[in-house]
């Protein structure tokens, strides 16, 4: 294989708040390589944005705390870098599409102002109609219709998919290698999130950049990644490949988000959720995090104990679950339970 072109050891993240110390990311440990599409996927609060904005310096110190670890990008740690540095780095090699385009762009400066800047902070010595020009071919390149018009535009006189597709084409500007889309198809309407994919599909296929893709969209990661961690409360409790982890889940969180969702390839007669909320980051549950929930525990006193390390559970796939090779049998009756029926 490859050798990564970013990766993540053991970063721990904590937040001081007047109610204690959140544990927001705890030990997580991941590669990205070139071209490839890692999913982050977990519900709210499980630690995938803070781990995204962890690798660009963007979490404010304080109240956040890198506790340890390491981001490594050809052969820096981005964690030790000082913020002249960072701003080299970022939007250049390493650039991210946040989740609303809304609150992230300027309203006083139009849309083609903006790209434009993106582009003179690691191009000082381009010409005003060189990136006139770049601004209006990026533009075009993620979708948007009438280009150079849109450019003059500000952001408030586009629709969200119009921004969503904007903020693609800044975060593309200048050739980035490693490219993080948070929630990049939140709050828009089917039809526009499929314009939106087309334009990430046509922005990577560009830019060969590898790309983290976070989201609560299990059919997204589906569609778009090539190998998936699966997150709860602060850490990675599953990664591998997207087709085997989705086929033949390794931990009983995974099982039981794709348990919850409604499905098009199969007839279903009710849904399963997840009973209980998700654990509060303050006052984590001893053992496994998620054992309170988990109808695989059942109370066992190493669930309850001891948080269990993330392990190979089979060729490819690890899974932090002390008992994974029972995960089979747990969804083969969740199955059984909702009335899975076979392939339409």
């Amino acid at each position: 294989m490859s050798t990564p072109v970013l990766s993540v050891r053991d970063l721990t993240i904590e937040f001081d708040t007047a109610d204690g110390v959140v544990h927001a990311v705890d030990g997580v440990t991941f590669d990205l390589f070139p071209e490839q599409t890692l999913g982050i996927v977990g519900e709210s609060g499980s630690g995938k944005t803070v781990t995204a904005l962890s690798i660009l310096g963007l979490i404010p110190q304080p109240p956040g705390r890198i506790v340890s670890g390491a981001v490594l990008y050809s052969g820096l740690d981005l964690l030790r870098l000082g913020q002249a540095e960072l701003r080299r780095v970022r939007g250049k090699d390493l650039a991210m599409v946040f989740q609303d385009p809304l609150t992230c762009m300027n309203p006083v400066l139009t849309v083609g102002c903006q790209i434009a800047e993106a582009l003179k902070a690691h191009d000082p010595a381009l010409g005003r109609a060189t990136a006139r020009a770049r601004v209006a071919e990026l533009l075009e390149l993620v979708g948007v219709p009438h280009p150079q018009a849109r450019a003059g535009q500000y952001p408030h006189q586009l629709s969200g998919g119009m921004r969503q597709r904007a903020m693609i084409a800044m975060a593309v500007a200048n050739q980035p290698r490693v490219l993080i889309l948070d929630e990049p198809t939140t709050a828009l309407d089917v039809t526009v999130q499929a314009q939106v994919i087309d334009a990430l599909r046509t922005a990577q296929r560009e830019t060969g950049a590898a790309t983290i893709l976070i989201t609560h969209d299990l059919g997204l990661i589906a569609e778009l990644a090539d190998r998936v961690a699966v997150m709860y409360g602060g850490r990675v409790v599953e990664a591998g490949d997207v087709f085997q982890v989705f086929s033949d889940p390794r931990h009983p969180y995974t099982v039981g988000l794709m348990s919850s969702l409604p499905r098009l390839d199969v007839d279903v007669e009710r849904l399963s959720p997840i009973d209980g909320q998700p654990p509060s980051l303050i006052d984590l549950p001893p053992g496994c995090a998620f054992h309170p929930r988990c109808r695989l525990s059942a109370g066992r006193a190493q669930c309850r104990q001891a948080i269990p390390m993330l392990l190979q559970a089979a060729p490819g796939q690890f899974s932090a679950c002390h008992f994974h090779a029972e995960v089979s049998s747990l969804r083969v009756a969740i199955e059984a339970e909702i009335g899975l029926t076979g392939t339409r």
